[in-house]
């Protein structure tokens, strides 16, 4: 199967015949080809998009969220086989994979519940017979650019705001995990939308996703990565004053205090670090534990680690899937043999190449203690499953050492103190914060986004995010019937 891009209404044959193997990560087999696209793409796709805004622009709100309502009618009709399908090109577990589909489900009715919202304000003036208020205004193309660990939800994250507030946009996903895209893609075409509003561009991020971030017609870039990537994309856009939204890296914590339901906390902790193999921009990497019960929660770590299933995702009984390729192997490796050099390591640690696992991209699940707060992998994302446990003698010093490194998307604590929660809920510097439950689960009704090096103060997700795709216009109406100068014409 060859995947196409989706512009304009319709499917578009290709202007080159480049394509890339897309490849299953839990055996390497190929489950399709993905068309690499060409800068000359982009600009017929943003053509089609520039032309449909002008008209969507002026279709009534809830007319177009009633779109979203329909796209979250599809999706749930077809949630089982989009999981299966997100499995495969991904590797994430197929229990994951079914609650990445339904995020996306949960997204298209409350972005649709938006259309009847998309709240501005009216405000009494200063002056007598004039009416003040601000309204939202669509900003017109958006340009997203999202990641290969969640193929689907962050789309739709980013696509569903756009659309409902009158925008239209450009995708490009990653070219490691295209089958999503293809398929929403004639969700997309199905629900009926007019031609231009939804495009799909497959390609690389050099040509591709610079492509769109240096069109003059794209007036908004939103994108899911890495941090170095994400501040590549900031400084291109802002040479070209793009309105730039990042999602980025995080090197998330779970603080385990000495009052703290260890076995709840080994839940927590296994789910955040273990799930979707790691490669979550949430996942936990770092345990900050206090020394009081530091042995206790090692020796319970370890002995639920040991009851991990690892294999291909598709299989029911499986909780640890393959990472996403050979050089996502390699590059975590390369952390855990630093990681030997600083710390000690406890168990994990390898590729893992007997059969079944030779054909697939599997990683030990490892964990390491006695990790000085300031080691290399307690400060870089790995983005595998790995685990640093870090001791601690107070909250205080646990918070210290969660705010100590560059990222700040999300952090934990287990604790029965109701004082230490508040305290901990104020002081962690993460823009999402749990409370005796590990670092992933967020909702798709709150904000989601960080501070430091996980974003520039944007958010995905929730109300917020209609704030990446919309700009603030004030309206100002005098009915004096005489010319009146706010500040000026006083009494």
């Amino acid at each position: 199967m060859k995947l196409h891009n989706y512009y304009g209404g319709s499917w578009q044959e290709p202007s080159n015949a480049n394509y890339a193997a897309v490849l299953n990560p839990a055996n390497g087999e190929e489950l399709a080809q993905v068309q690499l696209s060409t800068k000359e793409d982009v600009e017929a796709a943003v053509k089609a998009a520039k032309e449909a805004q002008k008209k969507w622009a002026l279709v009534p709100a809830p007319k177009r969220a009633d779109y979203l309502y329909e796209i979250g009618r599809v999706m749930k009709e077809r949630k089982e086989h989009l999981a299966q399908v997100l499995t495969k090109e991904m590797g994430k577990v197929i229990e994951e994979a079914r609650g990445e589909v339904q995020e996306g489900i949960d997204m298209a009715y409350y972005m649709a519940g938006e259309g009847r919202r998309l709240f501005g304000e009216t405000t009494p003036s200063e002056l007598a017979d004039k009416f003040a208020m601000s309204v939202r205004a669509p900003i017109g193309v958006v340009g997203l650019i999202t990641p290969w660990n969640f193929p689907v939800a962050i789309a739709t994250w980013k696509s569903f705001p756009a659309i409902v507030a009158g925008n239209t946009f450009i995708w490009k996903p990653a070219t490691e995990t295209p089958m999503l895209a293809y398929e929403m893609a004639k969700i997309f075409d199905e629900v009926g939308f007019p031609a231009g509003v939804a495009n799909i561009v497959f390609g690389s991020g050099s040509e591709v996703g610079t492509a769109m971030i240096e069109h003059p017609d794209v007036k908004v870039i939103s994108f899911t990565g890495s941090t170095d990537t994400g501040s590549k994309v900031a400084e291109l856009g802002g040479r070209h004053l793009k309105k730039v939204s990042l999602e980025m890296g995080g090197k998330n914590a779970v603080i385990v205090m000495d009052d703290a339901d260890l076995n709840l906390a080994v839940e927590g902790i296994l789910w955040s670090a273990f799930g979707t193999a790691g490669q979550r921009c949430t996942a936990c990497s770092r345990v900050i534990v206090h020394k009081d019960v530091k042995a206790e929660l090692e020796t319970r770590l370890l002995e639920a680690m040991k009851q991990l299933t690892i294999g291909d995702g598709l299989d029911e009984s499986v909780k640890v899937g393959p990472v996403i390729n050979k050089a996502a192997l390699e590059k975590i490796h390369s952390y855990v043999e630093i990681g030997q050099g600083e710390a000690k390591l406890l168990t994990g640690g390898q590729i893992m190449t007997d059969s079944p696992y030779d054909k697939g991209c599997y990683y030990e699940p490892t964990l390491f203690t006695d990790v000085p707060a300031n080691a290399r992998i307690a400060q870089e994302e790995i983005f595998g499953p790995v685990v640093s446990l870090i001791e601690v003698g107070s909250l205080e010093e646990a918070i210290e050492v969660n705010n100590s490194v560059k990222y700040g998307l999300s952090s934990s604590i287990f604790t029965r103190d109701v004082n230490r929660v508040f305290k901990a809920q104020r002081d962690l510097d993460t823009g999402i914060v749990y409370v005796n439950a590990g670092t992933t689960g967020a909702e798709i009704h709150l904000p989601f986004g960080g501070t430091k090096g996980t974003g520039n103060g944007h958010r995905d997700s929730g109300v917020a995010a209609l704030d990446v795709y919309t700009e603030w216009k004030s309206v100002y109406v005098d009915f004096s019937g005489k010319l009146q100068r706010a500040q000026i014409d006083t009494e």
